[in-house]
């Protein structure tokens, strides 16, 4: 008989065809919560959700059996670990299999916001481009000798770091502690790394200690030349004070791919030009999405076989 596994949201299909081959899979499911379980749900073993939804402990209660909560993806904010510890529940993540992908995307939002290539695409759809000089967009300063500030110098924080470095990028960070490995700029606060930085590049988890950290006096802090760069969770910056340094000139501009209240984006940032926003695409790239699959199928396996997960969490 196949081990149970519920998939709370929807997976992509190659992942499901996989699971299906190996355990009884139950989900999809609308919404992750106790009463809202499909038939067969308490034999669920495994638990197959992201960290931006929630899997409090009346859900975990809920389902008598489980042992393992997977995240598809790196993120594990909406686990309430302290529940999965005392009840023994084991946690595992996608560790750093979408790093590089996340990584590269995140370059490419820094170019977007940073050389206004979304600006361009406008101009020349609108028909203002008439090749005379007076139509020209302005001309801008590149990336090579600017300081690249990433707030979460994690996987794919220093990734970052390294494709910003073939820019000719100075690099600077901030994090709960220095990294001596590495020999990057180092500054102990948020703002302080803020006013060194002429980017700044959210890299961070998604705690209670980070949400907003991006605020108002960080941006003041970043200044008119500023760029923020968004591509971790939404809650790590205050939309309402990013808005009004965007409209205001307190920075020059920002790409996020990630907010606060997905899928909800609020209608205010959509009519702000000097934003570029995508739908939280930063990971969907091939490569990464095989990454996670394969990872994910050899925590499951190691799980059953009882064995130390290939990328547990500690709780």
């Amino acid at each position: 008989m196949k081990p149970t596994i519920l998939m709370a949201p929807k997976m992509p299909a190659s992942l499901v065809a996989r699971l299906q081959q190996s355990y009884e899979l139950l989900g999809p499911i609308e919404r992750p919560t106790a009463d809202a379980l499909p038939t067969g749900a308490a034999e669920a073993r495994v638990l197959l959700t992201v960290g931006g939804w929630r899997t409090d402990a009346a859900l975990m209660q809920a389902l008598p059996k489980l042992g393992l909560v997977a995240c598809y993806g790196t993120g594990i904010e909406g686990v309430d670990q302290a529940h999965a510890k005392a009840s023994g529940i084991l946690l595992s993540n996608g560790g750093d299999a979408n790093a590089d992908a996340v990584a590269e995307f995140a370059v490419g939002l820094m170019l977007a916001s940073v050389r206004q290539i979304g600006k361009g695409d406008r101009f020349i759809r609108s028909g203002r481009w008439t090749g005379t000089a007076i139509e020209r967009m302005p001309i801008l300063p590149g990336l090579a000798g600017r300081r690249l500030g990433i707030y979460g110098l994690g996987s794919i924080g220093t990734r970052i770091a390294t494709l910003a470095k073939v820019f000719g990028m100075e690099i600077g960070y901030h994090n709960r502690s220095r990294r001596p490995d590495l020999p990057y700029h180092y500054e102990d606060s948020l703002v302080g790394l803020a006013a060194w930085s002429e980017v700044l590049m959210v890299a961070v988890r998604a705690s209670a200690e980070t949400r907003h950290a991006v605020n108002a006096p960080v941006l003041q802090a970043l200044g008119p030349k500023g760029h923020l760069v968004n591509i971790s969770r939404g809650l790590a910056v205050d939309e309402a004070a990013l808005c009004e340094a965007l409209e205001t000139g307190t920075i020059a501009g920002a790409g996020l791919d990630v907010f606060e209240h997905e899928p909800n984006v609020p209608d205010r940032l959509k009519a702000i030009d000097n934003v570029v926003l995508t739908p939280h695409i930063a990971a969907m790239a091939d490569s990464a999405q095989l990454a996670q699959q394969e990872l994910l199928m050899r925590n499951l396996d190691a799980f059953f076989a009882g064995q130390p997960l290939p990328s547990g969490v500690p709780l």
